[in-house]
Parts: C-alpha cells; structure tokens; sequence
C-alpha cells in the first residue's frame, strides 16, 4: 500500500456508500494486499489444519464484504473491523465443519503465542475460543468486539478505537480487561 493509500481507502468507502459501484472495484486493489496480511498471519497462528489458505479466506471475507447492503462506510478502520468480524465467522464455520466431518476428531488449533497473553496455553481449540468470545460478548459486548478486531482483524488499538469511536485508552482498558477474562475462562 502506498503512502496515501489509508485517505484513499476511506474516499473509495464513503464514494461506495453513496453507491459509486466504479469505487469498490478500485477498492480491490488497496485492500486486497492487507487482507490477506491479516489472513497469513492469523493462519500462522494455525497449528493443524492447513486446508484453508489465506487466498481462499480472502477471498471468502472480501465476497462477503462487498455483499453488504447495510453498511454506510466511514473509514478504513471500519472496513477491516468488520474484516475481522467475516474472518472470525468464516474460520469458525470451516473448524465447525472439519470438526462434523471428523466426528470429534481433532480439534483445530490456534497458536495464541502472539495474541498478547490470551492464554497460558500456546495452543487453544478454535471453537473453545469461539465459545470464550461469545460468552464474554453475552456481558461484556464491547470488550468482545476489541478482542474480534485485534485477534482476528490485526487492527492496532488505534484503528479499533476509531471503528468503535471511544478513546484509545478505553480500547486499552477493555483490551486488558478481555485478555485477562479470557485466560481465566480459557484455563478453566
């Protein structure tokens, strides 16, 4: 991405919710290369399954993203929050399948070695963490959120406090909060 390439992302966005169709195609090519950053890194975390690859996670969250109708785009930060969001739902879906294929066969794994003390544990089954991130979403649905967008999306606390519109420091506050809710209910 180029150096302007963050203010053109958002112009693309805001031209596409006024229904400039020509704006989400230019919109591809800016995006496309961070997308799939985020995928390569959040399926390196992977431990098992290399079945899915980050072109095919890509790609699945980009269809579904350029299929919202209800979304009056903001800004780039909130495009790749709700990134975040597919991309959690999609990962989700394909362990749940594998997971039904297998009939309680191995669970797929997710190293959280890089998620900033998540876990004691390296390895954390995606569907328990999926689990742990809708129980605290049931009482704490914006400290949720910020654990979606950091883990999922690789947004900075910076970007998910902008998507959220709250200060950094309320993003930081619910980061500690989430992370340190989790590892109790992850060790348990």
């Amino acid at each position: 991405m180029g150096v302007h390439a963050p203010e053109q992302v958002t112009q693309l966005l805001l031209r596409w919710s006024d229904g400039d169709a020509s704006a989400r195609d230019q919109l591809i090519p800016l995006v496309y290369g961070e997308l799939h950053k985020l995928a390569r890194a959040y399926l390196r975390r992977e431990q098992r399954d290399a079945s899915l690859q980050p072109t095919a996670l890509v790609n699945d969250a980009y269809i579904r993203l350029v299929a919202q109708t209800n979304v009056s785009w903001e800004s780039r930060a909130q495009f790749f929050g709700l990134a975040s969001t597919l991309m959690r739902n999609i990962l989700v879906d394909h362990a749940r399948r594998k997971d039904a294929v297998k009939r309680g066969g191995q669970s797929y794994q997710v190293s959280l070695d890089k998620a900033e003390g998540v876990s004691n544990r390296p390895d954390v089954d995606l569907l328990v963490l999926d689990a742990a991130l809708t129980d605290l979403s049931r009482l704490y649905p914006e400290h949720s959120r910020v654990v979606e967008m950091r883990f999922f999306g690789g947004l900075s606390i910076e970007d998910t406090a902008v998507v959220l519109g709250v200060s950094h420091a309320t993003i930081e506050r619910h980061w500690k909060f989430a992370r340190a809710w989790l590892r109790n209910k992850l060790s348990q």
